[in-house]
């Protein structure tokens, strides 16, 4: 199983670990999530990385990070060595959710799968009824309350 460490400010790594947990609270230990600080030095929140890929205890690592040339990513960088770790920018929910549900694929499929996840997962939306939801409609002579 493939390690995920999410590297972005804070409090976005440990918020997106914590949604992702949500959904699939059965996959705890195999991601982590490292909260760069606004005034901590790079070479700090390399350090916690570091220490976060060892504690995955995994031969592999999938990284995501938050905004591409920030420091978070840049940190990511420098652990990316493109053989045992993947590295994909622009985190977000959907990217991470897919990613949780793939862990058993390839590295490389799964930087994949967590790339198309992040850009499917962002669209426009219109006014029309949500998704996946049944809806119900009152009777024109309903009214609901509303303080």
């Amino acid at each position: 199983m493939i390690g995920i460490l999410i590297i972005a400010h804070v409090p976005l790594a440990s918020a997106l670990r914590e949604c992702a947990m949500h959904v699939f609270p059965d996959c705890a230990s195999g991601v982590l999530a490292i909260d760069v600080l606004p005034h901590e030095a790079p070479e700090a929140s390399l350090a916690k990385a570091r220490e976060a890929v060892t504690a995955l205890g995994t031969p592999e690592v999938l990284l995501l990070s938050d905004v591409f040339g920030a420091t978070p990513c840049n940190v990511a960088q420098q652990l990316n060595d493109g053989l045992h770790t993947r590295l994909v920018a622009g985190a977000n929910l959907p990217m991470l959710l897919r990613s949780v549900c793939y862990r058993h694929e390839s590295l490389e499929a799964l930087a994949t799968r967590a790339q198309a996840g992040g850009t499917q997962g962002v669209m426009p939306v219109g006014s029309t009824a949500p998704q996946n939801q049944t809806g119900k409609r009152h009777a024109p002579s309903h009214h609901d309350h509303q303080q």
